[in-house]
C-alpha cells in the first residue's frame, strides 16, 4: 500500500516524456521541467474554458495537441458552467475507466467472499451507447462509451438491452428498463442515486412488491456522481432490507477514487492509474497563485480542491470537486461538494458536505425522509432579512416545519462557525424552509431538459436561479 507517492511520481515523469512532444507540451516548455515545483511554475491551473482552445484543435483534426496522435473518444458531457464540454479519451487512458470498476468489484469480491452476484442479470442505469463523430472522433456520454469496453465474461448478464439503453427520452428508457428487468433474477444494480430512485419506484409502483423482494437474490448496489448519504434511507427504504453498496467516484476526466472496503471509511485514491494528483486548499481555489500540494503532502480533514494530469492529455485541469482526506495510509477520500457550488453570499462559504451533514442529522432526529434539497441565498432589501432558503422535497412532511427549520439552523450553525456569527450577530435571519411537492425536482429537471442523463440538482448556489424556477413547484403553506 506504500507505494502511491513513489507511483504519482512515476506518473508525473511518463506524463512529462509524452507531454513534451505535443503543440500544449511545447508551448509550455515542459523540456525544460524536471519536477513538480518546476512542473507548478510551468503548467497554470485551467478550468475547461480555459483548456477549450486546444480541445478546438483536436476537433479540428489536429494530431499531438495535448496528447500524443489522437483521442480516440471524446465524452460529451453537460458542463455547469461551460454548456456542453468534449473530453478527450486516449487509448492511454481508457484503461483507468474500464479497470477502476473493475478493481472496485474485485476488492469487493476478495473482502466479503460474495461472488455469486456475478451469476445473475447486472444493470447500470447508463447514458445512450449511440456515438456521433465530432472531428472524425467518434463522441458520446461516458457511460454510453463504456459500455462499449463491458467484459465478454458481463456482457451476456448486462441489462437493459442495448436498443433500450439508446432511447434519448429518459421516462420512455426508464419505462422499457422495468419491462426488460421486473422478472429477472437482478443480483447487481448501479447508477447515480436519484436515477436509481426512479427505477426502484417505477418498480415498486408496476409489482406492488419492495425491490428486495421482488429480486431476493440483489446484493450489491454500486453508485456514484452524487453524494449517496442523502439518498440512502429512502433507497433502502425502497430495497425493503439490507444490500452491499460500493461508490465510486468517476467522471468523464478520469475515473479518481473507489471504495475498496466495506469496514473503512471514504473512497480509495487511484493513484497508479495514469493520473497526477494536485490538491489545492478550497478557499484558495480562484486566488491569483493558489498553494498547491502533491500528494505527499496533503492533511487529513483539510478541505481541498483537486486538480488533475493526465494521460488523456488534461493538465493543471480544475475538477471543480473538493475532496478531503480521511486517512493517508492508503489515500482515501470523500468527496465534499464542488468549487462553484457554495453559498458565500454574506460571507458565510458554506458547502455541500455542511448541508447534506445538517440536513441528514435534521431529518434523523425528527424521523423524516427529505427526497431531494437545494439551498439559496435569499438577499433582502431590508436590514437584517436576509437568509437562507431550502427548497425541500419530503417523502413525510415534518410535524411543524417551523421547528424542523430551527433544528436545521442550529445543525448548520454547529458545522460552518462563519455562518452563526451571522446569525447570532443578527446579519442573517435563521434559514426558512420552502416545501417543495412531491416529484417537484424531477418535473423541474424535465422543464429545463435535463432530466437523466447525468444531471443532478446541484445542492447549493449562490444565486437565485435554480430558487426562482423551483417557484413553480413549491407548496404554499398558507393555502396547503
Amino acid at each position: 500500500m506504500g507505494t502511491a507517492v513513489a507511483d504519482q511520481e512515476n506518473i508525473l515523469k511518463t506524463l512529462l516524456k509524452v507531454g513534451r512532444n505535443t503543440e500544449f507540451g511545447k508551448e509550455s516548455d515542459l523540456d525544460k521541467v524536471n519536477g513538480y515545483e518546476e512542473f507548478k511554475q510551468a503548467i497554470a491551473i485551467r478550468d475547461y474554458e480555459q483548456m477549450k482552445p486546444w480541445i478546438e484543435k483536436i476537433k479540428e483534426g489536429k494530431h499531438n495537441v495535448l496528447w500524443k496522435g489522437k483521442p480516440i473518444y471524446f465524452a460529451k458531457t453537460s458542463g455547469t458552467t461551460s454548456g456542453t464540454k468534449y473530453i478527450p479519451i486516449t487509448k492511454d487512458s481508457i484503461p483507468n475507466h474500464i479497470n477502476t470498476a473493475r478493481n472496485a468489484l474485485l476488492c469487493y469480491m476478495a473482502e466479503t467472499g460474495n461472488t455469486k452476484f456475478a451469476d445473475g442479470k447486472l444493470i447500470f442505469l447508463s447514458g445512450s451507447p449511440e456515438l456521433e463523430r465530432v472531428g472524425g472522433i467518434p463522441t458520446g456520454r461516458l457511460s454510453g462509451i463504456v459500455n462499449h469496453h463491458v467484459p465478454k465474461y458481463l456482457r451476456s448478464n448486462q441489462l437493459p438491452s442495448y436498443e433500450t439503453n439508446c432511447i434519448e427520452d429518459w421516462e420512455a428508457k426508464l419505462s422499457k428498463i422495468v419491462d426488460e428487468t421486473v422478472n429477472k433474477n437482478m443480483t447487481l444494480i448501479s447508477g447515480i442515486p436519484p436515477w436509481m430512485q426512479m427505477y426502484f419506484d417505477e418498480l415498486i409502483k408496476r409489482s406492488g412488491k419492495k425491490v428486495g423482494e421482488l429480486f431476493p437474490n440483489f446484493s450489491v448496489m454500486v453508485q456514484g456522481g452524487v453524494n449517496f448519504e442523502p439518498y440512502k434511507a429512502k433507497l433502502f427504504e425502497s430495497i425493503g432490507r439490507k444490500v452491499d453498496t460500493i461508490e465510486l467516484f468517476p467522471a468523464s476526466e478520469g475515473f479518481f477514487a473507489f471504495q475498496d472496503s466495506q469496514e473503512a471509511e471514504g473512497l480509495l485514491l487511484n493513484t497508479n492509474s495514469g493520473i497526477f494528483f494536485e490538491f489545492v486548499p478550497a478557499g484558495e481555489i480562484f486566488n491569483e497563485n493558489p498553494t498547491r500540494l502533491s500528494l505527499k503532502d496533503v492533511k487529513v480533514g483539510e478541505n481541498y480542491a483537486m486538480i488533475i494530469n493526465s494521460n488523456a492529455g488534461l493538465w493543471g485541469y480544475n475538477l471543480g470537486d473538493t475532496v478531503k482526506f480521511v486517512s493517508t495510509e492508503p489515500y482515501r477520500l470523500v468527496v465534499t461538494g464542488r468549487t462553484r457550488h457554495f453559498i458565500s453570499a454574506f460571507g458565510e462559504h458554506v458547502i455541500g458536505e455542511e448541508v447534506e451533514a445538517s440536513m441528514l442529522r435534521t431529518a434523523k432526529e425528527e424521523n423524516i425522509q427529505a427526497t431531494e434539497f437545494t439551498v439559496a441565498p435569499f438577499v433582502s432589501s431590508d436590514e437584517g432579512q436576509s437568509y437562507h432558503e431550502w427548497f425541500v422535497e419530503f417523502e413525510n412532511m415534518p410535524h411543524d416545519l417551523s421547528v424542523f427549520a430551527a433544528k436545521l439552523d442550529m445543525n448548520l450553525r454547529e458545522k460552518n462557525v462563519y455562518y452563526d456569527d451571522l446569525v447570532s450577530g443578527n446579519i442573517l435571519s435563521p434559514l426558512k424552509i420552502t416545501p417543495v411537492r412531491k416529484n417537484g425536482f424531477i418535473d423541474y429537471m424535465r422543464s429545463i431538459g435535463k432530466l437523466g442523463g447525468q444531471n443532478k440538482v446541484p445542492r447549493l448556489s449562490n444565486d437565485r436561479k435554480i430558487a426562482d424556477e423551483l417557484a413553480k413547484w413549491t407548496i404554499n403553506l398558507e393555502t396547503a
